[in-house]
């Protein structure tokens, strides 16, 4: 009895070699068979008499805040407008849009009410030359994907066959049936293969058994070692970290009940910090600022104006908030007096050392002169107050041994500070090295 080698593998080799070739040829058709393709007749005749290098710089410094080429904005897309548009219109529209809608001009009105009646800003600076290059920017064709060279029989992927009438939805049908008529066949010869071994009396080898390789890992007692101290250490690495974040909130931002902006309060209309938060110079507490201290504006401000709103937040939505406060404060805004009738806010605390830990603004705020933006960030950018620093033991610390003592003043370290720094051979001190490092400074 004959024995010969396993044909079933010679037949998957078989069926790969084919499978490949086709794909390639079929591949290699479909490439040839699809023509260029050109944006001449898709893209927007550009406009003579401008510079579109100069209206691009024009157009970023004066549209680009409301308008896109190609997606609508604030704006409409302006990716041809010239094609919509009479040139001695556009120069009346774009120098003060808001006159030509007053004067009647119903295309203008028809522009306005389509855009929302959104109010485009007045360009009178722009000269007609400035108009037209910001034009023939604006009717530049656009880009695409590069161009063939001429002569060249390859396409671009994806398009259709024009000049053979042949689509891709018909080329990869073809293969799929050529790849059906192909795994079809293998099988019958496979069965023709399997027929002829035993009518010859042929034993086909079979396959050599092997050890799988988790069996083969457990075995080797070098790899299972090492392996385990390394699951043991990188274990230990991760519960480090993450048992080191227990009681960290950075970046912690509560939804409050009244929604105050730190951006339109601090950043806007420039309040001073400690206006409001008036016990950091003098307590151990920043303090949370009663409402009266709200209510010495808000007497006046009952609602925000037009241009406070953002994409998130509606002037409605600001103008709300300010009838909370009139409702915790128990204002009449029709009398313009308090009714007596008062409601609790209950403010979300948001930064909360443990009662271990011992921190008094008025030392940093006022000894140290040290900045709000220091410990609480950029809030005059927060819509919502959030906790910026980790305030970990390690970040105090570090801060500690940056910042310099401020001498310009300070009479209460004249001595001290001289002293020590003579010791430690420096002309400023930083707060570590004036006992800012010791555990009795934070810690009771």
């Amino acid at each position: 009895m004959k024995k010969v080698g396993n044909h079933n593998s010679i037949t998957r080799k078989l069926f790969l070699g084919l499978a490949s070739s086709v794909i390639f040829s079929l591949t290699s058709f479909a490439q040839e068979a699809a023509p260029a393709v050109t944006d001449a007749a898709a893209a927007p005749a550009a406009v003579t008499g401008g510079d579109a290098v100069k209206g691009k710089e024009l157009f970023n410094a004066n549209c680009a805040a409301c308008h896109k080429l190609d997606a609508k904005g604030t704006g409409p897309a302006l990716r041809g407008v010239a094609g919509k548009y009479d040139m001695p219109w556009l120069y009346k529209w774009i120098k003060n849009s808001s006159d030509l809608i007053k004067s009647g001009d119903p295309q203008a009105v028809k522009v306005y009410e389509e855009n929302n009646k959104a109010v485009m800003s007045a360009f009178p600076q722009l000269s007609n030359a400035d108009i037209d290059n910001i034009i023939a920017y604006t009717s530049e064709p656009k880009a695409e994907a590069p161009a063939l060279a001429a002569g060249s029989t390859e396409a671009v992927p994806g398009t259709a066959a024009s000049d053979s009438g042949i689509s891709n939805n018909i080329i990869l049908g073809a293969l799929a049936l050529v790849m059906i008529i192909l795994v079809v066949m293998l099988f019958l010869v496979n069965q023709v293969l399997t027929k002829v071994a035993k009518a010859n009396a042929i034993v086909i080898t079979p396959k050599t058994p092997t050890t799988p390789i988790w069996k083969a890992f457990a075995r080797n007692q070098f790899l299972v070692l090492v392996t385990s101290v390394f699951l043991l250490l990188a274990g230990a690495y991760f519960i480090y970290g993450y048992l080191m974040q227990i009681g960290v909130d950075q970046n912690y931002a509560p939804i409050q009940p009244i929604h105050y902006s730190h951006r339109i309060h601090a950043g806007d209309n420039e309040i001073n910090c400690k206006y409001c938060h008036s016990a950091a110079r003098v307590s151990k507490n920043g303090g949370i600022p009663s409402l009266n201290v709200c209510m010495n504006c808000h007497k006046n401000i009952a609602e925000v104006a037009e241009s406070t709103a953002t994409p998130e937040y509606s002037k409605a939505f600001y103008d709300e908030q300010i009838q909370k406060l009139y409702t915790a404060v128990g204002w009449d805004q029709t009398s313009q007096t308090y009714t007596g009738k008062t409601q609790p806010v209950k403010w979300v605390r948001i930064h909360n050392l443990p009662d271990f830990v011992y921190f008094n603004h008025s030392q940093h705020v006022t000894v140290a002169g040290i900045e709000c933006q220091t410990c609480h960030g950029p809030v005059q950018e927060y819509e919502i107050q959030k906790q910026f620093a980790p305030l970990t033991m390690s970040w105090c610390i570090d801060c500690h041994r940056k910042t310099e003592v401020k001498m310009e003043g300070n009479e209460y370290y004249t001595k001290i500070h001289d002293e020590l720094s003579k010791k430690y051979g420096v002309d400023k001190l930083t707060a570590a090295q004036m006992g800012g490092l010791e555990c009795g400074k934070c810690h009771y």
